[in-house]
């Protein structure tokens, strides 16, 4: 089982990576199931693998959908989600006793895999994100892509709902 600790979980974050072809603008996503979604694979300048996950439901495309990056360890056959960019749902954070209802993010911690939970069950609310293009912006912005979107892409990203 891999376990990071919240210093390794917070280097791959912000490990310089480049931003994938296809993923601003978003490219078409391929339909599975009653989900669109889409795989981007990004190696970092240091040789560290990731992936960025898009996901949307095609029942309700504006409420469900995430933005995920993870990190493919080597010697692991598994993705481990450093962060995951949510639509609005219920989540619990099971060790705070706190449930959010809104658009949220979620962080891979170290004392939730201790738990045995999965490694990105912490999820803070924000309200950076409101749609599956916005969420996208937000991963690039923290998670450490360069060269982030130009004025022209984040556009394309539009506006909160009022």
């Amino acid at each position: 089982m891999l376990i990071l600790s919240d210093d390794e979980i917070d280097a791959l974050i912000k490990e310089p990576k480049t931003t994938p072809a296809g993923l601003v603008p978003l490219a078409r996503l391929i339909e599975n199931n009653r989900h669109t979604r889409r795989d981007f694979d990004v190696q970092s300048i240091s040789g560290s693998e990731f992936v960025i996950l898009v996901r949307q439901s095609m029942i309700n495309p504006a409420l469900d959908f995430s933005a995920i990056l993870g990190y493919r360890k080597p010697g692991f056959n598994t993705v481990f989600r450093l962060r995951r960019y949510n639509g609005k749902h219920l989540h619990t954070n099971s060790i705070e006793g706190v449930t959010l209802n809104d658009f949220h993010f979620h962080t891979a911690t170290e004392r939730y895999q201790k738990r045995g939970a999965k490694e990105d069950s912490f999820a803070e609310v924000t309200s950076r994100h409101w749609s599956l293009d916005s969420a996208i912006r937000c991963l690039l912005e923290d998670c450490g892509f360069d060269p982030v979107p130009t004025s022209q892409q984040l556009k394309l990203f539009g506006t909160p709902p009022k």
